[in-house]
């Protein structure tokens, strides 16, 4: 079995505000390594055979995830580094049996979802995918299933365990880090308590059958929405090819192929952040 873990932080116990996950604080990678190493220790006690784990180092640029997770545990391997196709499910494949989020969060304007957001909390103020509001587990579950690997373990905010109900339908596991009171504030689990949970829970994950998995697909063709927090940031999309100017703010793709508009959001937030010189 191959097994694709793409790691962010917000959902990580212990995380409440930005200040807690830059990238370039040992503190941050510290929090990732605690969270990743019960997870492996689940996925490789299961009893699975487990040929090998691809970790996609995925929030902020990337740098986050410290390499010594691949000396501790044999056969895994890890994306590292910014700028890069297929951005939080990079290397992914249909080679793959099934997908890990490990601190995903809620999608942005979401209540008590800590630091709520989806794939950039500074340019973008919302995102549709044929009509339906999207979060960041549901955009890439849908590149994963394209691609026919289905997701089997979650690990985030109780707020996004919420959102995805009726969304992953399936025999798919969630565990929740923290409860949450705002946007930078939350009860957290204690620590030994979750990370005996995420043990158990991978290991768990690692058994279910593939075909009781969920996969989250959309129907082609598949217009993606996005209204951006600044008409700036409409202006600078609105200059890649393909993309509709709605208004003052929301821009409109539609494509045939799920990862074209999948890597068209990283397009239009690469474009978009050369307008932040711009503001006041």
């Amino acid at each position: 079995m191959k097994v694709y873990i793409s790691v962010d932080m917000e959902g990580l116990a212990g995380i409440a505000t930005w200040s807690e996950v830059d990238t370039g604080k040992k503190e941050s990678s510290e929090v990732l390594y605690e969270h990743l190493k019960p997870l492996l220790e689940g996925l490789f006690s299961s009893g699975v055979k487990i040929e090998h784990v691809l970790i996609s180092d995925s929030h902020g640029d990337g740098t986050a995830i410290p390499y010594k997770i691949c000396e501790e545990f044999d056969r895994v391997s890890l994306v590292h580094g910014p700028i890069r196709k297929n951005y939080m499910m990079s290397g992914l494949d249909g080679s793959f049996d099934r997908v890990i989020f490990l601190g995903y969060h809620a999608g942005i304007g979401t209540k008590n979802g800590i630091m709520d957001h989806t794939y950039s909390s500074s340019l973008i103020h919302n995102i549709w995918i044929n009509k339906k509001r999207m979060n960041e587990a549901l955009i890439n579950a849908a590149f994963a299933a394209h691609h026919g690997v289905p997701v089997c373990m979650i690990v985030g905010d109780e707020a996004l365990e919420k959102e995805l109900k009726g969304e992953l339908v399936g025999k798919y596991l969630f565990v929740g880090t923290k409860t949450g009171l705002g946007r930078y504030a939350a009860v957290m689990k204690p620590k030994k308590q979750l990370f005996e949970s995420i043990r158990n829970t991978a290991s768990q994950a690692a058994g279910i059958p593939r075909d009781e998995l969920p996969l989250y697909k959309f129907d082609s063709p598949v217009e993606l929405m996005i209204e951006m927090k600044d008409t700036v940031y409409a202006d600078l999309a609105e200059l890649i090819p393909g993309i509709e100017r709605l208004d003052g703010r929301t821009i409109r793709f539609v494509h045939n192929e799920y990862p074209v508009v999948f890597n068209t959001i990283m397009a239009i937030v690469y474009v978009a952040m050369a307008g932040k010189d711009w503001r006041p």
